[in-house]
């Protein structure tokens, strides 16, 4: 009985969350595609607000109708950030945009599944991706700076290597996550959705910038 109910219990938090991530994806489309034409330094502005949100979310987190606005802007102001790039992207290589999102769908998929099958807690494996995710950024910024062959596909791959990880891990958090975690685990699984595809359109798109 205990069983069943720890069942449906998951599975609530799952469509929960699942749910969340849709409509936050879907501002982040309407944003971005808001965003074709928008100033460079707006959509920075943008790009930071929609961080700002994610930030304060921590800060919301007793109030589940300001989280979720939080989480909703989020999307919104991250498309509007990224839309002039997506935008660019859509004008010399159209192809590479649909690539990128069928090759997210399946990776995020693919792991997600994994992560959720998983009934081990690997919540340890946080802090491991959280230094990683610094050395991808000082790479990154290295490649700006220096150049180094095949730098923009090396920092696809492992910037896809260090969101896949993160996809399985907050996957398998959902496993044990309560209704009260619901945000936070969509606003993650959000971010994850986004650098993945982003990573792969520098892949399909030649790995320029």
């Amino acid at each position: 009985m205990f069983g069943s109910i720890e069942t449906v219990g998951a599975a609530g938090v799952f469509g929960q969350v699942m749910g969340l991530v849709a409509v936050t994806l879907c501002f982040f489309t309407l944003g971005s595609y808001l965003g074709r034409e928008v100033a460079e330094g707006t959509s920075i502005v943008c790009f930071i607000g929609g961080f700002v949100c994610i930030i304060g979310l921590n800060v919301a987190r007793r109030s589940e109708g300001l989280s979720i606005t939080l989480l909703f802007a989020a999307g919104l102001l991250l498309g509007l950030g990224i839309g002039g790039v997506l935008n660019r992207y859509a004008e010399a290589e159209p192809d590479a945009v649909w690539q990128a999102a069928a090759a997210t769908a399946l990776f995020v998929g693919g792991l997600g599944s994994t992560g959720y099958a998983i009934r081990r807690d690997l919540s340890g494996g946080y802090r491991l991706l959280f230094f990683l995710l610094l050395a991808l950024i000082v790479f990154g910024l290295a490649t700006v700076f220096v150049s180094i062959p095949g730098g923009n596909v090396i920092y696809a791959l492992l910037g896809l290597g260090i969101f896949g990880a993160y996809t399985v891990l907050d996957f398998n958090r959902m496993r044990r996550a309560g209704m009260q975690e619901a945000v936070p685990l969509a606003a993650g699984i959000f971010l994850d959705v986004v650098n993945v595809f982003l990573f792969f359109l520098r892949l399909f798109g030649g790995g320029r910038n």
